[in-house]
């Protein structure tokens, strides 16, 4: 499906590896970033539900021009169906993190590729509405949430550009039966 967008080159590196009948390494490049970023955001948003809950943890952001995390933060839109987005982004990056890991990476049930990619598709549509809302809702920029855009962006790119060698291991598990 996206071979067509990684070009001949990972398509002759994916068949060969693939192919070949030798052993896969167990874990790829690709698995690491997408575990890595689910980390980093799972620790951000983490921070931002804590800042959001507690009185005691206060929110590490400067407050000049068009860079105002309090402002994010505490407006309408850092809540959805009664729920601050700081806790979707928890829950977002718990999910991500279960499907980097690499007995999830390298499953052979058909479900599991097409799943991990429609969680970054959800990431970065929900990325984009929230770009819109602190650009031209709120007017203003928050750090803390603009690491968790790159964070699913990032996310986004390994995942959609991985998705040769995620779904071969089910192709795999089709072709063995």
């Amino acid at each position: 499906m996206f071979s067509r967008l990684a070009g001949p080159r990972f398509k002759r590196a994916a068949a060969v590896e693939f192919s070949s009948g030798a052993r896969r390494p167990s874990v790829s490049a690709r698995m690491l970033v997408v575990l890595g970023s689910s980390i980093a955001g799972l620790g951000i948003a983490a921070y931002l539900t804590l800042v959001h809950y507690s009185s005691a943890v206060h929110l590490s952001c400067p407050n000049t021009g068009s860079i105002s995390c309090a402002a994010v933060t505490t407006s309408p839109q850092s809540m959805l169906f009664g729920i601050p987005v700081a806790v979707l982004g928890l829950a977002y990056f718990v999910v991500v993190l279960v499907f980097a890991l690499p007995a999830v990476w390298r499953s052979r049930n058909p479900l599991v590729a097409p799943a991990r990619l429609a969680l970054a598709v959800v990431g970065i549509g929900f990325v984009c509405y929230l770009l819109y809302a602190e650009l031209y809702e709120i007017g203003k920029i928050c750090l803390w949430c603009t690491g968790v855009h790159i964070l699913t962006l990032v996310v986004f790119v390994a995942v959609v550009t991985a998705w040769d060698e995620t779904s071969a291991f089910a192709r795999e598990s089709a072709a063995d039966d």
